[in-house]
C-alpha cells in the first residue's frame, strides 16, 4: 500500500463531510464525490430571486459533548446559531406548547451553511454520480455516469449515501454490507415552500402537527440570519408522503395547503414543492456505522445512527476512526 492511503468518500451530506474532514485532518489523501452541485444533502435550502426556504432538515440538536463542541465551532465561525421560535403542538387530543428545554440550532444564513463550512478546503468532485464499484489487485475502481471509469485507484471506499442508493452499489463487491443496507426501510417526505407578501398572524413560528397530512410547519424567516420575506415550510408526515409519493406536485400542494388553511393560514402568493425520496428511516438503525476491514469499504449516514443531523455527524466520525484503526494510521496529524 502507498505511504499515504487514498480514500474515496461518496456522498457530501453531513456524514460524508464529517468523515472526510476527519480523515483529511489526519493526513489521509481523500476525494469526496457527490451527484449534486454542492454539499449539504438534506440540510438543504431552496433559493429564488427574492426568497429562500430550508426544505430539508429544519433544525438540529446537540447532546453529545463532541458534537456540542463542533456546533460551538460552527457558531464561532458564524454559520450556525440558536433558534428560539414560538413553538406549538397542534392536533390530537389537545393543542399545547411543547417542552421548551431543547436547544434547537440552525445554519446561518441558511441551513446549508454548516455543510459548506465543513466542505471548505475539502477535495469535492460535485456532479459526479458514482454508479459502480470494483475491487481489484490495485485497489478500488469507481465509475460515474458523467465520466465513466475514473483513472484513480483508491485504497478504501466509504459510502455516505441513503441505504437504497448504497445497496445496489454494494451487491457485487460487498454483499454483507449490501444486506445491511437492504434492511433499512427509508421513507419519503413531501415539502412545500410558501411565499407571502405580508407576515402571517399565526400564534406560532413553528409547530408539530399530530393530525391530517402535515407533520411540521415553520416560518422560515423566524430563523436567525434570514431576510424579511415571509416564507413558510410545510412537511407532510411520512405516512401521508409514502401514500402519495407518486402524486403530482399540484395534487400534493392542494392537500397540504388545505390542511394549512384549516390551521388559520391564508393561501400563499406562490408555492414550490419538493419530494424527498429518502427522508428518514423507520425504524432508524443503531449500528452508528459499518466497516469491512478485509475489503476496506464502509458505510456511514444518519440512517445508521438515529436519523438526525447529530447522528449523521457522529456516524462519519466513527467510520473515519475505524478506518484509521484498521490502517494503523495516526489519529490527527493536522497542524
Amino acid at each position: 500500500m502507498k505511504n499515504t492511503p487514498k480514500i474515496a468518500i461518496v456522498g457530501a451530506g453531513i456524514a460524508g463531510l464529517s468523515c472526510t474532514k476527519r480523515l483529511k485532518d489526519a493526513g489521509l489523501d481523500t476525494v469526496l464525490f457527490d451527484k449534486s452541485r454542492g454539499p449539504a444533502g438534506r440540510m438543504s435550502t431552496r433559493r429564488g430571486d427574492d426568497w429562500q426556504c430550508d426544505h430539508g432538515a429544519q433544525y438540529f440538536t446537540a447532546r453529545d459533548p463532541a458534537f456540542r463542541a463542533e456546533v460551538a465551532r460552527w457558531q464561532a465561525a458564524g454559520v450556525a446559531d440558536l433558534w428560539q421560535p414560538r413553538l406549538a403542538i397542534l392536533g390530537g387530543a389537545e393543542t399545547r406548547e411543547p417542552d421548551q428545554g431543547h436547544e434547537r440550532f440552525v445554519g446561518v444564513p441558511r441551513m446549508t451553511a454548516p455543510a459548506r463550512h465543513l466542505a471548505d478546503g475539502l477535495p469535492l468532485s460535485a456532479q459526479t454520480t458514482i454508479q459502480t464499484l470494483h475491487c481489484g489487485p490495485d485497489g478500488w475502481c469507481l465509475s460515474s455516469i458523467e465520466q465513466g471509469v475514473l483513472a484513480t485507484r483508491f485504497d478504501a471506499i466509504l459510502l455516505a449515501v441513503p441505504a437504497p442508493q448504497a445497496e445496489p452499489l454494494l451487491r457485487v463487491p460487498a454483499p454483507r454490507l449490501a444486506a445491511l443496507a437492504g434492511r433499512a426501510v427509508m421513507r419519503g417526505s413531501w415539502a412545500l415552500m410558501l411565499r407571502y407578501d405580508a407576515p402571517l398572524t399565526l400564534a406560532f413560528d413553528a409547530a408539530f402537527v399530530n393530525a391530517g397530512p402535515l407533520r411540521w410547519i415553520a416560518r422560515d424567516n423566524s430563523k436567525p440570519g434570514r431576510g424579511p420575506q415571509e416564507t413558510w415550510l410545510l412537511h407532510a408526515s411520512a405516512t401521508w408522503s409514502e401514500a402519495h409519493i407518486e402524486d403530482s406536485p399540484e395534487a400534493v400542494a392542494a392537500a397540504l395547503l388545505q390542511a394549512f388553511i384549516k390551521l388559520g393560514a391564508p393561501a400563499p402568493q406562490a408555492w414550490t414543492a419538493h419530494r424527498w425520496r429518502y427522508a428518514d428511516t423507520e425504524p432508524a438503525l443503531d449500528n452508528v456505522c459499518a466497516w469491512d476491514a478485509d475489503l476496506r469499504i464502509g458505510l456511514c449516514g444518519d440512517w445508521l445512527n438515529g436519523g438526525k443531523v447529530e447522528g449523521a455527524w457522529q456516524s462519519g466520525q466513527r467510520l473515519a476512526e475505524q478506518l484509521m484503526q484498521s490502517l494503523a494510521w495516526p489519529g490527527n496529524t493536522s497542524p
